[in-house]
């Protein structure tokens, strides 16, 4: 703005004309803070932080802060979970040696990282709002929680869904249902997220049972085996497992999924019944009774549930 005033000064005068508003000023310190405050958050790296993190490098533009310790062990360890990257070395290796392991495995870990933050995002998408209202993935469908006090049992309704799909089933990284249940819980509107979750549970709990009874006498007579007893299991990652014995785990958390899926995990389990290993013979006694169980077997992998 001054050097064109000044530049005015040469020139021919012009016409009168209504004056404008002057323009904002910028003082010394906001024009010198603010650029340099957005080019710095333009070129500043993508990073990973581990809670307790001693130690950082840079990796192919990926600032990554990881945790590190020494101990009893041979070699260099890299370990990625839900907090980040952690390394232990044993306590005669060189710090210079370390850097250079950890930029040696720079991919490896760059993208075990991205795994597990999408992961995490994927898994805040289905997280369950316990309240009256909340919705879980329920059979390849959507649970709908109703509280309500007169109800003296837990009990799901099934309820024809409309022609138009829920916009918030999306928003919560649901399925499209086929069909919306609701289950009505016997409790006060005043109830705690707690107090609703486990009742919630209680009763998917029991629905799961009865509902891997029915499977489990499906499909035993076809395999030719006989189970002797189920039992449920919570375990975070594990979805079933058999003993000779003829006992069957199930994770309960199974009912989330749709029912070819639960087959899958069902005729998994009894065929080992037959194969107490997974060699070839084992994946055809499964094949013949589920053609498409490597399809299924992804899905199991791949599907977000609820962490309860």
């Amino acid at each position: 703005m001054l050097l064109q005033r000044t530049l005015d000064l040469f020139a021919p005068e012009p016409a009168p004309a209504p004056i404008p508003a002057p323009a904002p000023v910028l003082t010394p310190a906001q024009a010198d803070t603010r650029p340099t405050q957005s080019l710095q958050e333009a070129l500043a790296p993508a990073t990973y932080r581990h809670p307790e993190a001693s130690r950082e490098a840079l990796l192919g533009g990926v600032l990554v802060a990881y945790a590190f310790k020494r101990g009893k062990r041979r070699t260099i360890g890299f370990s990625v979970g839900a907090e980040g990257l952690a390394v232990s070395a044993p306590k005669w290796v060189l710090l210079n040696e370390i850097d250079r392991a950890v930029q040696e495995k720079a991919d490896w870990i760059v993208k075990k990282l991205q795994e597990t933050r999408e992961r995490h995002k994927r898994l805040e998408a289905v997280r369950i709002d316990w309240k009256d209202g909340a919705s879980l993935p329920f059979m390849g469908g959507v649970l709908t929680v109703v509280l309500d006090p007169r109800q003296s049992v837990s009990a799901m309704m099934v309820q024809p869904v409309s022609a138009a799909p829920d916009a918030g089933d999306a928003a919560k990284g649901l399925p499209p249902s086929a069909e919306r249940n609701t289950l009505c819980l016997g409790l006060a509107h005043s109830a705690t997220a707690t107090q609703i979750r486990d009742a919630a549970q209680a009763w998917l709990m029991r629905y799961a049972r009865q509902l891997f009874e029915e499977r489990m006498n499906h499909f035993a007579p076809e395999l030719g085996v006989q189970w002797r007893r189920l039992s449920l299991s919570s375990a975070g990652t594990r979805w079933g497992s058999a003993s000779a014995d003829g006992s069957i785990r199930l994770n309960w958390r199974l009912i989330h999924f749709k029912l070819s899926v639960i087959d899958y995990v069902v005729v998994h389990e009894l065929s080992h019944l037959r194969v107490m290993d997974h060699s070839p013979r084992f994946w055809d006694t499964v094949r013949h009774v589920v053609p498409d169980y490597a399809e299924l077997r992804s899905q199991l992998k791949d599907e977000m549930v609820p962490k309860w």
